[in-house]
């Protein structure tokens, strides 16, 4: 009896490079163009010299990408897409000791194959464009570069870095006065005119203010404006904050995805290959989160 060849098994040559091609780049994220809002907005030009990007490519075709963003520590990296293009990335261009990073939850995997990964609470990348939004009338005022000193002085309560006036010269803060005294502000931490996207950020009340709607205003405010010229607004927050979670419902914001931010730190190469073997065991014993990340 004739009996059949076994069947080829094609495994795939995959490259890791370093680039600058920001067309290669903002055709791959926009894929998720919601998801990935943050590195779309660092293509523009203004951000793009503080970014470093790498590439995986697979029978020369893109299938995934890293982001690692200077000027901070520890630096923030983004990555999206298949996770041996991932790891490949990880492994070979994209190199930094300590990072705080942003993946899918099914990206875990190939992170923790190059990083110790920090445990933490999911995150929830939420969003609105102009049908959806739902103004919230508040007595607010759009911030002024000269009110710096306020607004650091409020973000001292929660944030460890002091923002300087540019910050509100390039970008949206509106706030809330109590008897002349700031008491709850938000702005914005990178809007892209190419991507027609912005990312509401840095929402901040006093702790002897809360739960009087502040944070739903001073938002929704900050929001407003950036819909005059972006298509979509996103935001962050965590995932076991349902106060949170709930007043950016009220403005129109939906949830898109679940997501990891980590603090992430670089383990030797050996214990990096041993974590990548060890995943499927892991995920077969159950020991990982859900593949499906929205879940």
């Amino acid at each position: 009896m004739a009996t059949s060849a076994a069947p080829s098994i094609a495994v795939r040559s995959i490259a890791a490079r370093a680039t600058t091609d920001r067309a290669i780049l903002r055709a791959f994220l926009e894929r998720d163009r919601l998801f990935a809002a943050y590195a779309l907005c660092d293509l523009d030009p203004r951000e793009f010299a503080r970014t470093r990007w790498g590439v995986a490519l697979a029978a020369g075709e893109p299938i995934a990408v890293a982001l690692e963003y200077a000027g901070y520590a520890p630096q923030p990296v983004f990555v999206m897409g298949e996770n041996a293009g991932i790891t490949a990335i990880l492994r070979d261009v994209v190199r930094p000791r300590a990072a705080y990073a942003a993946m899918l939850t099914a990206s875990l995997p190939a992170v923790e194959a190059h990083y110790r990964v920090e445990p933490g609470p999911q995150m929830v990348r939420m969003w609105v464009d102009r049908a959806s939004f739902r103004p919230f009338p508040a007595d607010v005022a759009r911030l002024l570069p000269v009110e710096i000193g306020d607004l650091n002085r409020l973000y001292q309560l929660g944030f460890t870095a002091w923002l300087p006036p540019s910050a509100i010269a390039d970008g949206v803060y509106y706030g809330i006065r109590v008897a002349g005294r700031l008491v709850s502000a938000a702005g914005t931490h990178v809007v892209s005119p190419e991507a027609r996207l912005g990312v509401v950020g840095n929402v901040m009340t006093h702790a002897d203010f809360r739960g009087r709607g502040y944070a739903t205003a001073v938002t929704g405010a900050v929001t407003a404006e950036l819909l005059r010229s972006c298509d979509e607004v996103v935001l962050n927050v965590r995932a076991d904050n349902p106060p949170a979670l709930q007043a950016y419902r009220r403005l129109g914001y939906r949830e898109h995805v679940r997501f990891e931010e980590r603090l992430v730190h670089r383990v030797a190469e050996s214990r990096g290959l041993l974590r990548a073997l060890a995943a499927p065991v892991r995920r077969l014993l159950g020991r990982d989160s859900a593949d499906d990340p929205r879940s």
